[in-house]
């Protein structure tokens, strides 16, 4: 059967998501198109496919466990000079967000690994780009502001053209959002 690259995030919803997506490209990323926007739950890693069922059953208990819970992002960062990436930060919702990753790498379940570097999550809208497009990245969406109430993950599968399509979604176990998660549309780049 052979192996497949997967990974779990959390999908930037519309109309916010294809708007970094478009701003990426437009920054320089040739990835942006072939990576929907996403928070990381679980980056890329590659397994077994006969493995995948596994991985699925794993993320719908982690599912079943969690609850919906408000995402903010806000303002940019960036990992650099350690790692060339510019971010839209997540401001409300990553202390769920680490809990949620800590689960699904659990040394217990199937896709147990260790990460390169802490966790940290955010929104990557610009990777490996040359410098100066990076500092126009982290410049443009400096006053960059979303909302919405998370209510969910997915798995995705990267295709042999560098493309991540979802393979499945994995809804929270209450579907009862808190009322602070209520969706705010104040998606929208501050002109500098």
């Amino acid at each position: 059967m052979g192996t497949v690259t997967i990974g779990v995030s959390i999908a930037v919803p519309e109309p916010h998501g294809s708007r970094l997506q478009q701003l990426r490209a437009g920054f320089g990323d040739a990835a942006a198109h072939g990576i929907p926007t996403h928070v990381t739950l679980l980056p890329p890693t590659e397994v077994d496919a006969a493995i995948v069922p596994a991985v699925e059953a794993h993320l719908s208990e982690v599912a079943a466990s969690g609850r919906p819970f408000p995402m903010r992002l806000s303002g940019t960062g960036t990992f650099r000079p350690l790692s060339p990436v510019v971010f839209v930060k997540v401001v409300e919702g990553a202390e769920a967000c680490a809990w949620l990753q800590g689960r699904i790498r659990d040394a217990s379940g199937p896709v147990a690994r260790e990460l390169q570097f802490p966790y940290h999550p955010h929104v990557t809208v610009a990777h490996g780009i040359e410098e100066a497009a990076m500092d126009r990245a982290f410049e443009e969406l400096s006053g960059y502001e979303a909302e919405w109430p998370c209510t969910g993950f997915a798995l995705y599968e990267q295709g042999a053209d560098g493309v991540w399509r979802k393979l499945r979604e994995f809804p929270f176990g209450s579907l009862v959002v808190p009322p602070q998660a209520g969706h705010v549309d104040r998606g929208s780049v501050s002109a500098c």
